[in-house]
């Protein structure tokens, strides 16, 4: 067990992340005391019949209240509107922080309401499942994954550092940059993967209808792994699209370039080039594989323990 880093943690929303940042802190003993809120009254009612906290609150203020560090783990677009609620609650010293997938946005809708003398480090863990609510929660979920700080400029070095430690603890790696380019970042290796997702799985949806094929009962290892990330939380994946917008809609636009590029490869039998390309994309995840950021382990669709497939 490790030493608290925080003496009492508030956690502000308690689905998927929420309830596993809750079971690998208690598992580390990084915080003397859990405070669990959630705006729907069953969800709160779950949480605490799982025990994933010490004190469970309707209101996010009442969570807030004497916290050592505050964790938004809301939707990124209910964010602004948290950070109003909670900060007359805050305390001075305390850090707030977040696991949104975006980040300029949110620091943009957080950052004002902010007092004096609190600390905003906002913080993107690269990590989740297609699943949602406390009950999705577990505590390996960050072990060995990586954990994105972006703190804005002016940021106080020992409010980073020890919210670095609170997420070394839960088991993450920690790396820190700005905001803009995490945004970039992400929008090519997770927010446009969900996007191609959503789109395939509802084009395959259209012609099942369409053309009364058997799409979904022949449906091969490829298409299964794109229903299962559109199968994520469709609240949470609204918000990322409409906060990350310019990030996102520049890279599908590259993605779309690179698209036509292999249409032509295609369609002029270039088989040389296409060879080439997929033996790049093969080494690709093979490095992904060798960073420890997936396992090689067969699945064709059978389970094999907690999903851990990077989410966000």
């Amino acid at each position: 067990m490790s030493e608290p880093v925080f003496q009492r943690l508030a956690l502000i929303g308690i689905g998927l992340i929420g309830a596993s940042i809750a079971l690998a802190t208690r598992r580390a003993g990084l915080a003397g005391h859990i405070a669990v809120t959630s705006r729907t009254a069953a969800t709160l009612a779950r949480a605490e019949e799982l025990k994933l906290g010490d004190s469970y609150h309707g209101e996010p203020a009442a969570a807030t209240r004497d916290a050592d560090c505050v964790i938004l783990c809301a939707p990124v677009g209910a964010s602004g509107a948290i950070a109003e609620a909670i900060a007359p609650a805050l305390k001075p010293g305390a850090i707030v922080s977040d696991v949104g997938s975006v980040k300029a946005a949110v620091i943009t809708a957080v950052q004002p309401h902010i007092p004096e003398g609190v600390h905003f480090v906002p913080a993107h863990p690269v990590a989740g499942t297609e699943y949602s609510g406390p009950d999705a929660g577990f505590a390996e979920l960050f072990d060995g994954r990586w954990t994105i700080l972006t703190p804005p400029a002016g940021s106080d070095p020992a409010a980073v550092a020890r919210l670095t430690r609170l997420w070394q603890g839960l088991g993450a790696n920690v790396e820190v940059m700005a905001a803009e380019h995490h945004d970039l970042v992400l929008a090519i290796t997770s927010h446009v993967p969900h996007l191609i997702a959503y789109n395939i799985v509802g084009t395959a949806a259209h012609l099942e209808t369409v053309t009364r094929s058997e799409v979904m009962k022949f449906a091969a290892g490829g298409f299964r792994d794109f229903t299962r990330i559109a199968a994520s939380d469709p609240t949470m994946w609204r918000d990322v699209f409409l906060n990350n917008r310019e990030a996102v809609l520049e890279m599908l636009g590259r993605f779309m370039e690179d698209l036509t590029a292999l249409q032509r490869m295609i369609r002029y039998s270039e088989g040389d080039k296409l060879f080439d390309l997929f033996t790049r994309t093969r080494e690709i995840r093979r490095g992904i594989i060798a960073a420890g950021q997936e396992t090689a382990v067969p699945d064709f669709g059978r389970p094999h323990g907690k999903p851990d497939e990077p989410r966000t």
